[in-house]
């Protein structure tokens, strides 16, 4: 799968690989708007606010004003991604927005939509 993945989705993987590597923590996501502007985020684990790596990213470009998703992309070791994290980006981009799942190596596993 990793050679066909676009060069702007392989963009946003990287982004998350990065942010995933840089915490130390079990996951990090890119979303990419409808401008083309990228927001990159880690998991949030405080003993009053946890967040997945997703749905913090999601959160960024809502707070940054955007108004839809183009792509999002999770790195991590879990084999599939939560409801709740698709329904995030379902909520911000519709349900046809791809959401790439990558391994901790970066290659891509696996696309879902968020329906």
């Amino acid at each position: 799968m990793t050679d066909a993945v676009d060069p702007e989705d392989r963009k946003i993987i990287t982004l998350a690989r990065s942010a995933r590597a840089r915490n130390g923590v079990p996951e990090g996501a890119a979303v990419r708007d409808e401008t083309g502007r990228t927001y990159v985020a880690a998991t949030v684990a405080l003993p009053s606010l946890r967040l997945s790596a997703l749905r913090t990213a999601v959160a960024m470009a809502v707070a940054s004003g955007a108004t839809s998703l183009e792509a999002a992309a999770v790195v991590t070791e879990a084999d599939a991604l939560p409801d709740d994290d698709l329904a995030a980006v379902r909520d911000l981009g519709g349900p046809a927005v791809p959401v790439l799942l990558a391994g901790p190596d970066g290659r891509p596993r696996a696309t879902a939509t968020a329906s």
